[in-house]
C-alpha cells in the first residue's frame, strides 16, 4: 500500500470533500478523486459514500482510518528521528477557546518560538470544540475534560473568574454589595444559545436572569466592559489587558475552572509534538500564575 495514497485518504476523510482535501494537500481535486479510486481498487473495498453533503466514510473506510492514522504517526516519528534532537521546527496548530487564545497563548507561544526559530505556530480560536479527529489542529485546549474519542488528556491549570466593571459604569448605577443586586444591572456575557460548553455558563451559575449585551467572543465582552457598558464575568488572567476594570464583590462571587490539553492518542509517538506539549504546559502554568498575581 502506497503511503501517499493513505495521506490523500486521510485528507478526504478529515475534510469530507475532494476540493478541500486538494486545497490542504495542494493538488488538483480531480487528482485526489483518481487517487482515492485507485486506493479503493487496490483495497477491493469502497471507502467513501458520496452524497450532496460530501464524502462520508463507509464501514470499510472507518476501519482503515485508524490504521492510516497510525501510519501517519509512524511517518512523523521517522522524520523526527532523522532530523535529530535540535530545536523544534515545522508547523504546529493549536486550537483554543477565545479567552485563552487572546490573553494567554500569544505570549506563551511567542516565547516558545523565540527559543525555536524554525517553529511555526498557528492558533485556531473558535467558539466551539476543536475536532482533532479531522485534524483541525494538532492539539487543543478545552474547558471541559473530554470523555469520548481516542484522545489523551492532561490538565494544564486552574484559572479564576470574577465579576468586573469599569468605574464609570459603577459611578452611574446603584451600588453592588451582594449577588442579588445584579438584578438591577445590565449584564454582559455569552449568547445563551451559543454556549458550547456548560463550563462557560457563568451567569446562570450566579443567578443572572438575562444578558442584554451578549457575544460569543470573550474579547467583545471585555471591550463592552471597558467602555462602561455593564457588568460581566472576567477571567483574572485577562484583567491585566484591561487595566481600567475593577473586580466587584470578589469574596462573594468567585469561579474556578480548568484548562485541559487534548491530543490525538496516536500523536503520543511523535517526539516533536511531545516536546512542544511539555513547553506549552510549563509555559501556560507559569504565565497563568504571573497574570493572576497582577489581576
Amino acid at each position: 500500500m502506497d503511503w501517499d495514497d493513505l495521506r490523500i485518504f486521510l485528507a478526504v476523510a478529515r475534510s469530507e470533500s475532494l476540493s478541500a482535501a486538494g486545497k490542504r494537500l495542494k493538488i488538483d481535486p480531480a487528482t485526489v478523486g483518481r487517487r482515492i479510486a485507485r486506493l479503493e481498487e487496490a483495497m477491493g473495498a469502497r471507502l467513501f459514500a458520496k452524497s450532496p453533503q460530501g464524502y462520508a466514510l463507509t464501514e470499510e473506510g472507518t476501519r482503515l482510518l485508524s490504521h492510516a492514522e497510525r501510519a501517519e504517526a509512524a511517518m512523523e516519528g521517522a522524520r523526527e528521528a532523522l532530523s535529530g534532537p535540535e530545536g523544534l521546527s515545522g508547523q504546529i496548530r493549536i486550537g483554543a477557546p477565545d479567552g485563552c487564545a487572546n490573553y494567554l497563548l500569544p505570549q506563551v507561544l511567542a516565547a516558545i518560538c523565540d527559543a525555536n526559530p524554525g517553529l511555526e505556530v498557528q492558533i485556531v480560536a473558535l467558539p466551539r470544540v476543536i475536532n482533532l479527529s479531522k485534524r483541525e489542529a494538532d492539539m487543543a485546549i478545552a474547558v471541559s475534560r473530554p470523555t469520548a474519542g481516542r484522545l489523551t488528556v492532561q490538565k494544564l491549570t486552574d484559572y479564576h473568574l470574577h465579576l468586573a466593571a469599569h468605574p464609570d459604569y459603577l459611578a452611574r448605577h446603584t451600588r453592588i454589595a451582594k449577588p442579588e443586586d445584579l438584578r438591577s444591572h445590565r449584564m454582559v456575557g455569552y449568547i445563551p444559545d451559543m454556549i458550547f460548553d456548560k463550563e462557560l455558563d457563568y451567569l446562570s451559575e450566579i443567578g443572572a436572569a438575562s444578558v442584554p449585551l451578549a457575544s460569543n467572543s470573550v474579547s467583545v465582552q471585555l471591550n463592552w466592559l471597558r467602555c462602561g457598558a455593564g457588568v460581566g464575568i472576567v477571567h483574572d488572567f485577562a484583567l491585566p489587558a484591561a487595566p481600567g476594570l475593577v473586580k466587584i464583590i470578589p469574596e462573594q462571587v468567585s469561579l474556578t475552572r480548568a484548562f485541559w490539553l487534548v491530543r490525538h492518542a496516536d500523536d503520543g509517538r511523535v517526539e516533536r509534538l511531545n516536546r512542544f506539549a511539555d513547553l506549552l504546559v510549563s509555559g501556560i502554568r507559569a504565565e497563568m500564575a504571573r497574570l493572576e498575581l497582577l489581576a
